[in-house]
Formats: C-alpha cells, structure tokens, sequence
C-alpha cells in the first residue's frame, strides 16, 4: 500500500482503478479543500522551479490548474482573474522589462 494523503486531479481514481489498482479516497469540504489546493499551490511551484525545458509548461499547467480553482472558491473565475491582472498591469506594469530595483535613496 502506498500513502499520498494530497488532492489529486478528479480522473486519478479512475486511472488508478483502470490500473487493477484500488484508490481509498474522500470528497473534502469546502475548508479542506481550499486548505489542500494552497498547499498544492505550494507543490505545483516548486516543481516549476525544479522543471526545465518542456516540463516546465506542463507544470506551469498545473499551477494554473490550481489557481483556477482556488479562483473558483473566491466565486470567481481565471477571466475574471485576467482581467484583474491587465487592470493591475496598466497601473503598475508588468515584470516584463527585467527591472531589479536595489534600492530607494
């Protein structure tokens, strides 16, 4: 038997299953849940920063995955969440010109 004790995406019982495996699993409360998805927050980006190449937009994807969800329990969604990012971005810029601000005199 191998424990896991983490959330996991909705068809992994079924591909356990499928693998003549049987899955022990529980459906958490809303409590639970928004506790393990930061938690897999936390998971998802450091396997973006341990990833390279092409593995790392397949980890990027589950960050984003995540932060859907999280978005979800906000009652809220990733447009909203884009659009937020754009208003945000017009007011304060992006990170996209590389400025490392060391100090203020």
């Amino acid at each position: 038997m191998q424990t896991y004790n983490k959330l996991v995406r909705d068809k992994i019982p079924e591909i356990i299953i499928s693998n003549g495996e049987k899955p022990i699993f529980r459906t958490l409360n809303i409590k639970e849940y928004k506790k393990e998805l930061e938690k897999k927050l936390g998971e998802e980006y450091n396997e973006v920063l341990n990833s390279q190449n092409g593995d790392r937009l397949e980890e990027l994807t589950d960050m984003l995955e995540v932060i859907k969800c999280l978005a979800e329990i906000e009652n809220s969604n990733l447009e909203e969440i884009i659009k937020i990012a754009k208003r945000k971005n017009e007011k304060r810029g992006s990170f996209k010109n590389k400025i490392y601000l060391e100090n203020v005199l």
